[in-house]
């Protein structure tokens, strides 16, 4: 399985307080939409989109979506909410169908979750690695192994 990791584009700021609701900006939008293009010019293809269900990161993967084709299978994910456990989301990549060893999955979230994510998964013996995804960022993973439990993997 390849598994790309993409941060959100960059997103407007709270009027309201509620941070669950912030949109992307102009820029943000523009930003995600060029990575996806240019993506998708190298060949790169998605079988699937995970996503957060926060506005600025289902806006940044229903946009990558549309662009490679994919909307049917955009997946809201609550695991992948700021905050949530990883082990809860290694369970939902081994138990969905969609997700075969074969499987390219973009995941789209936020920080400092996914930097975590990213480095768990590449890192060996409890050891980290200090990662920092910045807005619209992206990193491949090739998955090595998995369990409901771990997943490891080389960063490409």
């Amino acid at each position: 399985m390849e598994l790309f990791v993409l941060r959100h584009g960059e997103a407007g700021k709270s009027s309201n307080g509620n941070d669950f609701v912030r949109p992307l900006t102009d820029a943000g939008v523009t930003d995600v939409t060029c990575a996806a293009e240019w993506l998708k010019d190298l060949g790169v293809k998605f079988d699937a989109t995970i996503t957060s269900p926060l506005k600025r990161a289902h806006q940044t993967a229903s946009i990558v979506s549309k662009i490679f084709n994919i909307e049917n299978n955009l997946i809201n994910s609550q695991e992948l909410r700021p905050g949530r456990n990883r082990i809860e989301f290694y369970q939902k990549l081994s138990s969905e169908q969609l997700f075969k060893q074969e499987s390219h999955i973009l995941v789209v979230g936020h920080e400092p979750y996914l930097s975590s994510l990213i480095s768990e998964i590449i890192s060996e013996d409890n050891t980290s690695s200090h990662i920092v995804l910045k807005k619209s960022g992206l990193a491949k993973i090739r998955i090595t192994s998995e369990s409901p439990k771990t997943i490891h993997g080389e960063l490409e």
